[in-house]
């Protein structure tokens, strides 16, 4: 007797592999479909965060492969509404990034969708953005800014933690330096 085969789950690995395939050499890193971005390594996840040159290549290319809309190398020749649902895709998936980046520095406790793979983020975009983009990330209880936020409604505290990705983005550099 044999057994069944989950035929989306074949499709989603299958799509991963594709995905992860620039990650893979770029990184030096195993990915697959359960892949958390916790899981990330800090150089990798550094290089992802700042958001220019070749981490934009990398995040672009998981998202259209994963979207089987081609590689990364190839987002210049989508179509207007392709390009535009790709492109939300990144700026969703960059913020995920950014704000796991912010949580290995210390400054917050959580963020939406951290609980979620990196396929599940990329293939699940459309739907989770108004989902997640409703809740706030938490800040860290030790960040200086604490009282601040805590005194704040939603709408101001994700407004202040959007406000410390550029000091994040500074955090890399000086990190980076040091590697």
């Amino acid at each position: 007797m044999t057994g069944t085969v989950d035929l989306d789950k074949a499709r989603k690995e299958m799509a991963a592999r594709r995905g992860f395939r620039n990650w893979k050499t770029r990184f030096s890193e195993e990915f697959g479909i359960e892949t958390l971005l916790r899981q990330i390594s800090n150089r990798s996840l550094m290089m992802l965060a700042e958001g220019r040159d070749n981490s934009t290549f990398y995040l672009l290319d998981l998202i259209m492969n994963l979207q089987n809309l081609g590689s990364g190398f190839e987002f210049n020749d989508l179509p207007p509404k392709d390009k535009m649902k790709v492109m939300d895709s990144y700026l969703f998936l960059l913020d995920r990034v950014r704000f796991e980046w912010m949580k290995r520095l210390g400054w917050l406790e959580g963020y939406p969708g951290e609980e979620l793979p990196l396929v599940d983020l990329v293939l699940g975009a459309e739907e989770l953005v108004s989902r997640l983009q409703s809740r706030t990330p938490l800040l860290s209880r030790q960040h200086p800014r604490f009282e601040e936020y805590h005194n704040m409604n939603g709408y101001e505290r994700e407004e202040l933690v959007r406000k410390l990705i550029p000091d994040a983005l500074k955090a890399i550099e000086d990190q980076s330096t040091t590697l």
